[in-house]
């Protein structure tokens, strides 16, 4: 917890404009969809942060995220997915049965790939609407010829583009999309970093909320810079030294599943940092612009994403070990979404380093898109802040 949170600049100055336009994401996107498709764009749907959207942007595409975060989707899935599967799986095949996603309805290409055993199969249904390319993700964080098979895996998705689109995708256009995704990776991972201070000027799920389903809008740049110029004083209520710092480490949040983001922030936390798919993972490591081979240097880059399918996933505790270190959280919660398994099996290890070398509190917290244990998943985070508070982080965690 931080101490002497002082400015005198008022409370949210001047940054109504860009949380507003985030506010509005769904709305944004969905414009600009539909211009870029009226001026010969296409959509591509993706579901993982695997996916490199530079090879999209390069054949002319607009490449959006598919991902399922809405409970009342999951019903209708379940029609056609078992019950026992990730929320966020059926959610995202829930948008397929009902139809509103409009931007998985106007999509001309999904590119999936084989992070996950039910993401695979449920891909195959999706298949029958609309065509799909999968990536085959190796499995081996540290084996050479894992990392070769990733680079030709992404070879075939530059050829499937260009014959689908009628595209040239040349070396060029790949280090102008480049240098275009490590400016929005540059300006999000800024904004990250302003909660490094003892007085964070805006709270874990204004953060998350700063970024849009569809990469690399223009409107979006501008957008970021004006936050950035304007976050810095700005105060929150109730103020930061009052709150717990929290980071978040597990499952991505997807648009729709903010949850426990809220339950932590409303029982008296502030998350300064999420370490996940949807916050500063995918931010970490930029694609080398001036690669002589720009398509290895995205498959370097994107094979380097710390997620739980890999074997062994030591990155992802270096990674919390370094989030640890600049972010200085007072206790770690590890979200995971039911039937997750590789996060699941995972959470072990985050317990043990969080506990046993990092000296922080912990918290594992599995739940699924449903509100039904919203009261129970709050008890247990002011549980957790009461240990922080009465000093004995270094010596309990809580699960």
């Amino acid at each position: 917890m931080s101490n002497g949170c002082k400015s005198n600049a008022p409370s949210s100055s001047g940054i109504y404009g860009p949380l507003t336009w985030f506010g509005n994401m769904v709305e944004n996107c969905l414009k600009y969809a539909e211009a870029g498709r009226q001026a010969g764009k296409r959509v591509v749907g993706i579901t993982c942060e695997f996916t490199p959207r530079e090879l999209i942007i390069a054949a002319g595409g607009m490449p959006a995220c598919l991902c399922g975060g809405v409970f009342e989707t999951i019903a209708p899935a379940e029609k056609y997915l078992p019950s026992n599967l990730c929320p966020l799986i059926k959610s995202t095949f829930g948008f397929s049965v009902t139809k509103q996603n409009p931007f998985l309805e106007m999509a001309d290409l999904l590119v999936v790939e084989t992070t996950c055993d039910g993401k695979k199969k449920m891909y195959e249904m999706l298949g029958r609407d609309k065509p799909v390319h999968v990536l085959e993700l190796p499995q081996k964080a540290d084996d050479p010829d894992a990392m070769e098979h990733w680079v030709a895996e992404l070879r075939k998705l530059k050829q499937r583009l260009e014959t689908l689109f009628g595209a040239q995708i040349d070396d060029n256009s790949i280090r102008h999309a480049i240098r275009t995704m490590n400016r929005e990776r540059a300006l999000r991972r800024d904004l990250a970093a302003l909660m490094k201070s003892d007085c964070p000027p805006m709270t874990g799920r204004e953060l998350l909320d700063m970024k849009s389903i569809i990469a690399c809008m223009p409107e979006d740049f501008v957008q970021y810079e004006k936050a950035l110029s304007m976050l810095p004083g700005r105060t929150l209520d109730p103020p930061a030294e009052s709150r717990v710092r929290v980071l978040l480490t597990g499952v991505p949040v997807p648009h729709g599943a903010e949850k426990v983001v809220d339950i932590v922030e409303n029982s008296g936390g502030l998350i300064v940092s999420q370490e996940n798919c949807t916050g500063i993972k995918p931010l970490l490591e930029d694609v080398d612009e001036e690669a002589s081979d720009p398509i290895r240097a995205l498959a370097s880059k994107y094979f380097h994403l710390p997620c739980s399918v890999l074997t062994p996933n030591t990155r992802r505790m270096d990674s919390l070990r370094a989030l640890v270190h600049d972010y200085r959280p007072d206790c770690v919660i590890d979200l995971i979404w039911q039937a997750c398994i590789t996060y699941d099996v995972e959470s072990f290890q985050v317990r043990e380093l969080v506990t046993n070398e990092l000296g922080l509190a912990y918290l594992r917290i599995e739940t699924d898109y449903s509100p039904s244990d919203s009261a129970q998943i709050a008890m247990r985070v002011q549980a957790l802040f009461e240990t922080v508070r009465a000093g004995s982080g270094r010596e309990r965690n809580i699960d």
